[in-house]
């Protein structure tokens, strides 16, 4: 007996690929950030674009919007910073009533322009322009299931399997919002996502909340909604802050206005804790305040723990900053600069000269010799991961005269690799995964070093500790890890062949 060919989907991805280079820094890297806007009166290309470039911070590998009228679609997306990306003309090519923007680093799947997003599909009911943020941690069986049922794939990410699987529910002959949600139990892992839609525009958190999502209302408009993974984004375009979006929740955004739908029974919050040590902006709000409050709290509670004698706190520009303020605070020692910033430093193509290798971190950070000489220096940085760039840093003070450089975290030391969207995810990468405090002491060359405790780290988040996902400093997961996804990020790459 002939087995039945399975037909094929209607969907199709428009896409081309080319290769960029890989890289690679001593600070645990976000997965991305998302943006989508419906406001048919604006010009909507302009406000994805700005709301992304305030979520710049969240991935600089490429970046992309979309904009959906009716059955007419744009889409640009390329590798570079969003303002590289795009130009004036290039925005005033994406008409419409609806964008979805995203700002990427890779954490699944490599750097190339074909897994650039947002991931855009054509289906029964038009075009569909999806935009992630966060790493799924059942790829494989995912990708297996999606296979059986005739799918094929054009990247090596999860992005577009959900999008993907939203697409075949579609043309099963379910309406969005059925898709969409029938979908989501097929997923396990991070997903904040924006997807635009020709009839609205959908914004989802996954059951744990692991990655940030909120709305916003623009000034001029209450019935004109914004969602993005962070309120700095929210304010670059003059929009309010309304509420976040809650995990397991789903919004539909349309012309009536903004609905709301808990499509599982089974949330608990467990927004990553690195949102508010590392990743998102300081001016943005968690908890009804700026994370740079929480910041200053991390250091002052880090000073309560681990102070020493000194004559100066310097944090580490610029995410060590608000601890090391915090720290001054409670210790009465004088907080100053010891280090000068070259914002304007971005990945460069131009292989510097073998002195300059030499001389290490001086493209983007130079110390203040007359700051440091002679000073007994306490150096406030957020996190170590792989000790690299401490170890410059601290050779750069005492090479301008610092007499003792003590160095204080302001978060646990991270032992455990995260699989929810941040690029940690080989443990032998993480010096505190192998080493003592005492060995990574000597490694990165400092009189001392001490680590914020991760009870302090809860307690000056003033929220339910339950709440949070801290797993990269416990080991403590709250989504299953499958075993098959204790490797490369890269996996997806190996099963196209």
């Amino acid at each position: 007996m002939t087995a039945k060919k399975k037909p094929s989907p209607t969907y199709q991805l428009l896409d081309n690929s080319f290769d960029s280079d890989n890289y690679s820094l001593d600070k645990p890297e976000e997965a991305c950030g998302v943006f989508g806007v419906m406001a048919p009166e604006k010009e909507v290309a302009k406000l994805a674009y700005f709301g992304l470039y305030a979520l710049q911070h969240r991935g600089q590998e490429s970046a992309g919007i979309a904009t959906l009228e009716d059955d007419i679609i744009h889409v640009h997306k390329d590798m570079g910073l969003v303002s590289q990306v795009f130009k004036q003309d290039i925005l005033e090519t994406l008409t419409g009533s609806i964008a979805v923007g995203h700002t990427r680093y890779s954490t699944t799947g490599s750097s190339h322009k074909a897994n650039a997003q947002p991931v855009v599909l054509k289906t029964r009911l038009g075009n569909l322009a999806l935009a992630h943020n966060g790493n799924l941690v059942n790829t494989l069986e995912l990708r297996k299931t999606l296979e059986e049922r005739g799918c094929n794939f054009h990247t090596s990410t999860d992005s577009e399997m959900i999008a993907v699987a939203i697409a075949q529910e579609v043309d099963q002959g379910k309406d969005w919002l059925e898709a969409a949600i029938s979908s989501f139990p097929l997923f396990s892992g991070a997903y904040s996502l924006a997807i635009g839609t020709p009839k609205g525009l959908m914004g989802v958190r996954d059951p744990n909340g692991v990655r940030p999502l909120v709305i916003g209302i623009l000034e001029d408009n209450p019935r004109r909604y914004v969602l993005a993974s962070e309120t700095c984004a929210l304010d670059i375009i003059g929009a309010d802050y309304l509420r976040d979006v809650e995990p397991g929740e789903l919004v539909w955004i349309t012309e009536e206005g903004l609905s709301s739908f808990h499509w599982t029974q089974q949330s608990q919050r467990k927004l990553c804790i690195f949102e508010m040590i590392y990743f998102a902006r300081p001016d943005s709000l968690m908890h009804d305040e700026t994370l740079y409050s929480y910041r200053v709290r991390l250091g002052q509670q880090l000073a309560r723990e681990s102070c020493v004698k000194a004559d100066l706190v310097m944090g580490v520009p610029d995410s060590g900053i608000p601890a090391a303020i915090g720290f001054s605070q409670v210790s009465g020692i004088p907080y100053g600069e010891g280090l000068i910033k070259n914002r304007y430093v971005g990945r460069t193509f131009i292989q510097p000269t073998q002195h300059m290798r030499e001389s290490g971190i001086k493209m983007k950070l130079n110390p203040l010799k007359d700051v440091l000489n002679g000073k007994r220096v306490i150096m406030v940085d957020d996190s170590i991961v792989r000790g690299t760039t401490s170890r410059k840093i601290v050779k750069a003070l005492r090479d301008a005269g610092a007499k003792e450089v003590h160095m204080r975290i302001s978060s646990p030391p991270v032992t455990h690799p995260c699989f929810y969207g941040i690029d940690t995810d080989n443990q032998s990468q993480l010096i505190a995964a192998t080493k003592s405090v005492a060995d990574i002491c000597e490694q990165i060359g400092v009189d001392s070093l001490a680590y914020l405790t991760w009870q302090g780290m809860l307690d000056m988040t003033e929220e339910d500790p339950n709440g949070f996902c801290s797993a990269c400093f416990t080991g403590d997961y709250p989504i299953t890890i499958p075993d098959d996804l204790k490797g490369s990020k890269l996996m997806l790459e190996q099963v196209r062949g």
